[in-house]
């Protein structure tokens, strides 16, 4: 259990960050802790699973790839403890190696939208959406990048960094900023935390802004998502919950004590409607979101929302 209480510590302070390494973790995670318990009896090992995976899901609300591996990994129609442990060690091989290989289609599907000259918005920093940035500028394409800051955690900085070790051409600008740049932009990427079933974009906060300047300035969103980033639970009407992280993330605790009048909120996500996306790019094929349900239904399997 320590292995596993250290995965989720790590998810929820954000030591491992992004919807793609969350899922992979907690995915691996949740295999070696049920390796743990061969020795009980089947009830006790379901009941402890449960509690496991309980503990991963509740650390990060918004990421819905997180209860999704979770929910992919621990399913089994065992019998006994020794074939639960089997089939659990399967589901979470054949997940990881899905999700190491969907980064790779992602890119090579999401390049075909990308023109030679073209200058892309990014926002936060997805692995999906810049696999699509790098296939792209590997197949010789003369492009470049904006990244915004992505405050209050500035992962920004990671994707100016990346961009920068790799090659490509790129400027910072702050998020407020987006409005302004978006006339000198071409076409915006981002990544996804989560998908409804209507095909709303639950992503980094500030996400929405940068699809309502693109939509007023007629530039295409593409949004860079793995399937297991779709929300199942949406299709029974749940809501995709947004996380409010620490305020100590924007403002320092002694600052706001001196500030009685004063109250912080710090939303990790915010919503993009459908109608501000042009396309969404999966390991299996680019869909408009209103094909949200097709993806669940044939790659998720509708059992999930149950």
């Amino acid at each position: 259990m320590d292995n596993l209480n250290t995965t989720a510590e790590k998810i929820r302070t954000m030591e491992i960050r992004g919807a793609g390494r969350i899922a992979v973790a907690a995915s691996a995670a949740l295999r070696d802790y049920a390796m743990s318990l061969k020795s009980l009896p089947l009830s006790e090992f379901n009941l402890k699973l449960e509690a496991a995976a309980k503990t991963l899901v509740d650390t990060r609300p918004t990421a819905v790839s997180l209860p999704n591996s979770v929910a992919l990994t621990k399913r089994h129609s065992a019998t006994n403890v020794y074939d639960a442990i089997n089939e659990i060690t399967g589901n979470a091989e054949k997940f990881i190696k899905n999700a190491e290989q969907a980064l790779g289609k992602i890119g090579r599907i999401g390049a075909q939208r990308i023109r030679d000259g073209d200058v892309i918005m990014t926002h936060c920093n997805s692995h999906a959406a810049l696999s699509i940035i790098k296939t792209a500028f590997d197949q010789g394409k003369d492009i470049s990048v904006i990244a915004t800051e992505s405050r209050p955690r500035r992962q920004g900085l990671i994707t100016i960094k990346e961009l920068n070790d790799y090659g490509i051409p790129t400027t910072m600008i702050v998020d407020s900023a987006v409005r302004l740049i978006m006339k000198e932009v071409d076409l915006v990427v981002v990544g996804a935390d989560s998908i409804s079933v209507n095909g709303a974009l639950i992503n980094k906060i500030g996400t929405s802004q940068l699809a309502m300047a693109a939509h007023e300035a007629r530039r295409n969103v593409i949004v860079a998502a793995e399937t297991y980033k779709f929300s199942p639970r949406t299709l029974l009407g749940e809501m995709v919950e947004i996380e409010d992280r620490s305020i100590d993330e924007v403002i320092d605790a002694q600052i706001l004590r001196e500030l009685p009048n004063v109250k912080v909120r710090n939303p990790a996500f915010d919503v993009t409607p459908a109608e501000y996306i042009d396309l969404i790019i999966t390991e299996v094929g680019a869909f408009p979101p209103t094909m949200a349900f097709t993806v669940i239904k044939d790659y998720l399997g509708l059992e999930l929302a149950v």
